[in-house]
């Protein structure tokens, strides 16, 4: 580990108290890929979530028709808004903000009640086209809507308060390699030049090209590679193949505002669909509560009604705290917009190894048994109970393991 670290508690307050200077409100990157695209034949759906609000958990709740999981923030227990989500019938959904598709007075204040109202009601993205039309010029929107479901239904949809449109991932005209990436802005905006992540597009876009001709656009992928990036291409800045200073006293530290893995970053979201809607209860939310280069990646599904205790609690989630804590270690310089600045060197030092190698070695052994787990309920249909047990047993065992990987850093209790 290299050098010394303010106290934890007042580096995690003073970090959170300044991130507002280092972001907008809710930046995000997101990206949807066809089952053309992947190896297994079945959709994804991608959220890095970026905002000031910091503290996520999970919920379940059960909505209008059906039964859900979902993102939402901690400050708001009754899950009133949700920010990415899956449902029993097999539809994920998620956001992005798109202030280019607002106007004078609307800022996509519903967004995240519109996407609570959505899952708990909408089957499939026909569905949720549906209740797109019918309530038009109802909610506050500007967003790009992002939705698979267990139809193998994958599209994005760019919603304005009274209008939207439709982005097939199916279809050749619109995706010609099967997939979609988004930021924060709108190809039907009527000002191109609005609008924000501009570099992120370019960078994620980069990533799933390579991803795509190497037939691996996998959950993996885009946890281990896309989602962790710390590439900005615009500076030429490849920062886990730089070469660190000599003197750990003079570390090197990267600017992290335009990267996909941001210093406003608070949570990542992958979601897996379903091979068919037969088998809906297969479809997969994975979520990593925190910065992704300080968390580690769970499985979640409705057919639990519930989530574990790490990733909820009755404020913040333990989870989440134990990636707050890495936040601090790693962004410990305060002052002005330093938040916006990550400490490459403990980064990659921290303990010989690295904060990222400990780890990716939890999250694998995560994916890993999940696939086991999800081979065995293909052929057998799991009750709720055991569901919820295996969630349980990983959310356990990962928080276990990141406070032994990360002792002088995560919070005792």
């Amino acid at each position: 580990m290299s050098g010394p670290h303010r106290p934890l508690k007042s580096a995690v307050v003073a970090f959170a108290a300044l991130i507002a200077t280092a972001s907008a409100l809710s930046p995000c990157t997101l990206a949807v890929v066809a089952g053309k695209a992947t190896p297994d034949g079945r959709p994804l759906l991608w959220k890095n979530r970026d905002t000031t609000s910091y503290r996520n958990k999970m919920i379940a709740f059960a909505g209008e028709r059906f039964k859900c999981v979902a993102l939402i923030d901690a400050e708001d227990p009754q899950a009133k808004e949700i920010w990415a989500g899956l449902n029993e019938a097999g539809l994920a959904l998620m956001n992005a903000q798109a202030d280019d598709l607002g106007g004078p007075g609307k800022d996509g204040a519903d967004n995240g009640r519109f996407m609570r109202i959505a899952l708990g009601r909408c089957a499939d993205a026909a569905e949720f086209e549906a209740l797109l039309k019918a309530t038009a010029g109802t909610y506050d929107l500007t967003a790009n809507f992002g939705v698979i479901d267990a139809e193998g239904g994958a599209c994005f949809f760019e919603a304005a308060p009274a209008s939207y449109r439709k982005f097939d991932a199916r279809d050749p005209a619109v995706a010609p390699f099967g997939y979609i990436v988004r930021t924060n802005y709108a190809y039907t905006s009527p000002d191109p030049l609005q609008g924000g992540g501009f570099i992120r597009f370019e960078r994620a876009s980069h990533l799933f090209q390579t991803a795509r001709g190497e037939n691996r656009l996998t959950v993996k992928f885009i946890l281990q590679e896309a989602a962790r990036d710390l590439v900005h291409e615009k500076l030429h800045s490849y920062p886990m193949a730089a070469a660190l200073p000599a003197d750990a006293a003079a570390p090197l530290y990267i600017h992290t505002n335009d990267t996909i893995n941001r210093n406003s970053s608070v949570a990542a979201a992958v979601f897996q669909g379903a091979p068919s809607r037969d088998k809906a209860y297969l479809a997969t939310m994975w979520v990593a509560l925190g910065q992704p280069v300080t968390a580690v990646a769970l499985p979640f599904w409705p057919g639990a009604e519930s989530v574990p205790a790490a990733s909820a609690g009755p404020g913040t989630a333990p989870l989440n705290d134990v990636s707050r804590a890495l936040v601090a270690f790693l962004y410990p310089d305060v002052r002005g917009r330093m938040p916006q600045y990550l400490n490459l060197t403990r980064l990659r030092t921290y303990g010989g190894e690295g904060v990222l190698p400990k780890l990716l070695r939890i999250e694998d052994a995560v994916l890993d048994g999940t696939a086991r787990k999800l081979s065995e309920w293909e052929a057998r249909r799991p009750d709720a109970r055991a569901v919820a047990a295996f969630q349980d047993e990983q959310a356990k065992a990962v928080f276990e393991s990141l406070r032994a990987a990360f002792p002088d850093l995560a919070p005792k209790e």
